[in-house]
């Protein structure tokens, strides 16, 4: 079930959306024009290593500084491969701008931001030994989908039922339950098999959607209905 397009109409353009979709198209562009070598080095720099902030005294073995926390940042604007960033622009592209029509264009921007950096952190405390960096928007994502759940519940999301050429139209609510759900199974069927899922920050898209859910109304124009 892929989301295809919402219903919710928009009375402002989504500039802010726009740019941050592009910021993140730019630089995956940069990094995969690098050769691997460097490009790994830039997500074991930039990316989020849980060990990193756990285990300092291996993160200064191995030449990361422990009190660097700007990955829990820049690793928002970095993605491990072209499916990763397709899937991850495509949701901020259907629920991004309803979400920032409601907060204006530097609200949003903040919103996203805070909730991508508490995303991290989640996973950064639920999965402390992890090496693999954390990379990639899904986290302030997961916080933006939160936004639209609670305020175009009603919404209908087109989903394509792949692979079969049929269109459907869901409520917002139901879509976006869903995806909480599959969140959670993953998270807690990796946790319970004790199996590495560093490269899928699940815990991260789960504390990115719960820090969105509770911090919108924060970011919401005064004039916001």
């Amino acid at each position: 079930m892929i989301p295809f397009q919402d219903t919710a109409p928009r009375r402002f353009t989504p500039w802010m959306t726009w740019s941050l979709m592009g910021i993140n198209f730019l630089v995956f562009v940069v990094t995969w024009m690098l050769s691997e070598e460097v490009r790994v080095e830039i997500f074991y720099r930039y990316g989020v290593i849980p060990a990193r902030y756990a285990y300092p005294e291996w993160a200064q073995a191995v030449g990361l500084d422990v009190r660097d926390y700007m990955p829990f940042l820049t690793n928002l604007f970095l993605h491990g491969s072209g499916l990763h960033l397709l899937f991850n622009l495509w949701l901020l592209w259907i629920f991004g701008d309803n979400v920032e029509d409601r907060m204006g264009a530097w609200r949003f921007f903040g919103f996203f931001l805070l909730c991508g950096v508490l995303a991290n952190l989640v996973h950064v405390v639920l999965n402390p030994a992890a090496l693999t960096p954390a990379v990639g928007a899904s986290g302030a994502i997961a916080g933006v989908l939160a936004a639209y759940f609670y305020l175009f519940p009603y919404a209908k999301v087109i989903v394509w039922i792949f692979p079969l050429p049929l269109f459907i139209p869901v409520p917002a609510i139901l879509f976006l339950g869903l995806w909480v759900i599959f969140q959670g199974y993953q998270a807690t069927t990796a946790m319970a098999t004790q199996e590495p899922y560093a490269n899928i920050a699940w815990w991260g898209h789960l504390g990115g959607f719960a820090s969105g859910f509770l911090l919108f109304r924060l970011f919401l124009r005064r004039n916001a209905s």
